[in-house]
C-alpha cells in the first residue's frame, strides 16, 4: 500500500534571498534585482522538494510575507496597532488593524500557485489563511460607517475567491491554516469564541460542493515562530472535537511535538468523521534534530493503531518559517526533516503493506 505524505507549507529562506529583502528596504537594490532572487529561491525550494521525493510539493513560502498577512500586500486602509499574539519565550508578532472598510484582499493565493506550477513537475499544494485569523483585523470599537457584520460579509467574499482560485488554477490541494484554534481556547477557555471561529470558516466552506471540499483541508498547530509556540500549553483534546466540526476533507494536525500522541490519537478516531482523511504531523520543526526515518515510520505505525491507513497520510507539524524572517531553523534542516517524512512515510507503508 502507499500512504500519502504531504508539506504544510513554508521552507526557511536562503540567506541569500534574506539578505536582498534587507539590501531591497535600504533601497540598495532595485524590485527588478529583488524578484529574481525571489525567482531563483521558489526555483531552487521546488527542485529540491522534488530531489527528495515529496510527491507534493509547496512554494516554501518563498515570496510571502508570512503565511498570515499575504492578501494584505499593498492595502492602505490598515493601522499597525492590531491584535498582539503572545510566544512561549515572551516574544509577540502583532496583526495590523483594519482601519476602514471595506475589507478587500490585496494579493490571492493563486499567484502564488500560478508562480510554483511553472516550475513543478509534480502536484503543487496551496495553503491559505483561514477566514477565522482574519477576523481578528476588525478591532473591538466598531469601524464608523463599516460594521463587524458587513466586514465579515466582505471576509467570507474574499476567502471564497481565494480558495475557488486556488482550486481552479490547479492546486492538488488547498490548505486553510488555522493556527488560532488552540490559540482561542488561551483567551476563552469555554470555547465560545473556538466555536464562532469554526462557525465563521463553516460559512466560507459551505459554498463548496463535496467534491471541491474533499481537496480543502485544514492544518492546526500550537503555533511555530522562532522556535517557539503560542499555545502547546493548552490541551490539544479540547480543540479537536471543535477541529473536525469544520466541514473539509482533510486536516493536518500537529502530533510529533505531542507529549501524549495516544491521547491525541484516540480523540481524533472518536470525532475524525467518514469522509474524512488525517494527516498526522511526524516530524518537529522546533526541534534542532532530525528525524530518523525510523523514527516516523514508528510514529506513522503508532498512529495506524487508532486511525485506518486509508485514511491516514503524514505532514510535517508545522511550517518550518511561517513568518519570513524566521531564521531559527536552518534551510538544510528543514530539507533534511522532509527527507525523513518521504522515507519513513515509505517504510510504514512497507510495513503496513505487508
Amino acid at each position: 500500500m502507499s500512504l500519502p505524505t504531504e508539506p504544510i507549507g513554508s521552507i526557511p529562506r536562503s540567506p541569500a534571498l534574506l539578505a536582498g529583502i534587507a539590501d531591497h528596504a535600504a533601497g540598495r537594490i532595485d524590485s527588478e534585482a529583488l524578484d529574481s532572487l525571489y525567482d531563483d529561491a521558489l526555483r531552487d525550494t521546488i527542485a529540491t522538494l522534488e530531489s527528495l521525493g515529496s510527491p507534493v510539493v509547496t512554494d516554501g513560502e518563498q515570496t510571502k510575507p508570512s503565511f498570515l498577512t499575504y492578501p494584505l500586500a499593498g492595502l492602505d486602509n490598515l493601522a499597525p496597532d492590531g491584535a498582539v499574539i503572545p510566544f512561549a519565550d515572551g516574544h509577540t508578532r502583532q496583526l495590523p488593524r483594519l482601519a476602514k472598510g471595506p475589507f478587500r484582499y490585496g494579493a490571492r493565493s493563486g499567484e502564488y500557485l500560478a508562480a510554483a506550477r511553472r516550475y513543478a513537475t509534480v502536484p503543487v499544494k496551496q495553503a491559505v489563511i483561514s477566514p477565522s485569523a482574519l477576523s481578528l483585523l476588525y478591532p473591538q470599537d466598531p469601524i464608523p460607517g463599516y460594521s463587524r457584520e458587513e466586514f465579515l460579509d466582505d471576509l467570507v467574499d474574499e476567502v471564497e475567491a481565494d480558495i475557488r482560485g486556488a482550486l481552479d488554477g490547479g492546486a492538488h490541494t488547498v490548505q486553510i491554516d488555522f493556527t488560532e484554534g488552540r490559540f482561542s481556547l488561551k483567551l476563552d477557555p469555554s470555547g465560545g469564541v473556538l466555536r464562532s471561529l469554526v462557525e465563521l470558516n463553516n460559512r466560507v466552506l459551505a459554498r463548496f460542493t463535496d467534491s471541491e471540499r474533499a481537496r480543502i483541508g485544514v492544518h492546526t498547530c500550537p503555533g511555530g515562530d522562532q522556535d517557539s509556540t503560542h499555545s502547546l500549553d493548552i490541551d490539544y483534546t479540547a480543540l479537536l472535537p471543535h477541529l473536525f466540526a469544520v466541514n473539509a476533507g482533510v486536516f493536518y494536525v500537529q502530533l510529533a511535538s505531542e507529549a501524549d500522541p495516544d491521547r491525541v490519537l484516540a480523540t481524533i478516531a472518536t470525532h475524525l468523521r467518514p469522509d474524512q482523511r488525517v494527516f498526522v504531523g511526524v516530524t518537529d520543526p522546533i526541534d534542532p534534530v532530525v528525524e530518523t526515518p525510523t523514527q516516523v515510520r514508528d510514529r506513522v505505525l503508532r498512529a495506524a493503531e487508532h486511525i485506518a491507513p486509508d485514511r491516514l497520510g503524514t505532514c510535517d507539524d508545522c511550517g518550518f518559517a511561517p513568518f519570513g524572517d524566521d531564521t531559527s531553523t536552518s534551510r538544510e534542516t528543514a530539507f533534511a526533516k522532509v527527507r525523513a517524512r518521504v522515507e519513513g512515510t515509505a517504510l510504514a507503508a512497507e510495513s503496513l503493506g505487508a
